[in-house]
């Protein structure tokens, strides 16, 4: 979830992976089953050429997990295996589930799109730039945060030294960011922020009265029968018993042991702290592939209308940047991730009926390079 996923996610829309890739209630049946291919064959070439601890994949085709695989250990030179229902962290892939979020609570009239900042924070100071501000603002990264986290002045370990609870940090986090100068006019231009998605999650937190972490399990996790979600880094501290996160400086590996301290702080977590097993986060993915035609999906074909349809004239909303490939059969949706310990990324065509969700516990270039060539390999597979 750190300010390089987008740089990830834009190469991989630009240059192509393998010739093939970039050039609730959710249907009950989504599982592995007797058809389910093992794809740990064509996974663990991958891993072991880009030297990763793990990586892991789910393809979605039609309803139906038709392809999983996980291959590699939870841990560096450690023997033991990591398994599909392994957690893996999803970095800025939990915009998506912020987003979602929000349009849960605009469907129960709890949260109003269209209202600015100014009317839903009157107690917040802000620069007059923020006032008119409104959440299709935030969820198009066409506020003019500045793209750094970290307030102007400090660096960012600042983020973690806001007092109180999660909800309370988040709340003295916006307002010292409101005051700041925009880099550039709202709507001028497209500036990924993760700041954007740290407001978004406070107006949803003041729209219930509860804090993000709390919405997100009784409005998105239960209802899409998600079990294994969570918040930073994944396993027990002192044990080995998830994945342990990895991080990269030039050719040194560090193995990151679980702890408070050991992704990104609470302020920022409406921006990409979410882990979970690829199986559940794969629920996530399916209840938008099939979003606009299916009445089991959790929300209106109009909201998923909204999550997915780019505003201001680009090409990113709802945590998805829309794009156009031959394989999806049109328009595509991707998103990458990365606390710079951890990688994820999917790519969904629901023209096709069809997803792919790769994530690895190392984050780097090599770790980038090899989920982009594991979702390619996929598509090469199994469309």
């Amino acid at each position: 979830m750190s300010d390089q996923s987008m740089d990830w996610t834009r190469r991989a829309l630009l240059q192509g992976a393998g010739g093939t890739l970039l050039a609730s209630s959710l249907p009950r049946s989504l599982k592995a089953n007797r058809e389910t291919q093992s794809v740990n064959a064509l996974l663990e070439p991958i891993r072991s050429e880009h030297d990763l601890p793990a990586l892991a994949v789910v393809v979605l085709k039609r309803g139906k997990i038709v392809g999983q695989g996980a291959v590699g250990g939870r841990k560096y030179g450690d023997a033991t295996p990591v398994t599909l229902q392994d957690k893996f962290h999803l970095g800025s892939c939990t915009k998506a589930m912020t987003a979602h979020l929000c349009a849960v609570l605009i469907e129960k009239k709890k949260l109003n799109r269209n209202a600015t900042l100014a009317k839903a924070l009157p107690d917040i100071p802000m620069h007059p730039s923020y006032r008119n501000l409104t959440l299709d603002h935030l969820l198009s990264h066409q506020s003019g945060f500045p793209n750094e986290s970290w307030l102007k002045g400090h660096d960012f370990q600042e983020t973690r030294r806001f007092p109180g609870s999660p909800q309370e940090q988040r709340d003295a986090y916006i307002r010292a960011l409101l005051k700041e100068a925009p880099d550039a006019p709202p709507e001028s231009k497209f500036i990924y922020s993760n700041r954007n998605f740290t407001v978004a999650g406070v107006l949803a937190e003041r729209a219930m009265g509860l804090a993000w972490e709390e919405l997100m399990s009784k409005y998105l996790f239960r209802p899409l029968h998600i079990t294994s979600a969570g918040f930073g880094s994944m396993g027990t501290p002192n044990k080995l018993d998830q994945p342990w996160q990895h991080f990269m400086a030039g050719t040194a590996r560090t193995p990151i042991p679980p702890g408070p301290n050991s992704d990104n702080p609470s302020p920022l977590a409406p921006a990409g702290t979410v882990h979970m097993s690829l199986p559940d986060w794969a629920k996530f993915v399916q209840d938008h592939v099939y979003g606009l035609r299916d009445e089991e999906a959790q929300l209106t074909a109009e909201s998923y209308k909204y999550l997915h349809t780019p505003l201001f004239g680009g090409e990113y909303m709802g945590g998805w940047i829309a794009t156009n490939r031959g394989w999806g059969g049109g328009r595509v949706f991707t998103h990458a991730g990365s606390n710079t310990q951890n990688f994820a990324v999917v790519w969904m065509a629901p023209l096709k009926g069809f997803a792919v969700l790769v994530a690895t516990n190392q984050g780097g270039d090599s770790a980038a390079k090899a989920c982009d060539k594991a979702a390619a390999t996929m598509i090469q597979t199994f469309l």
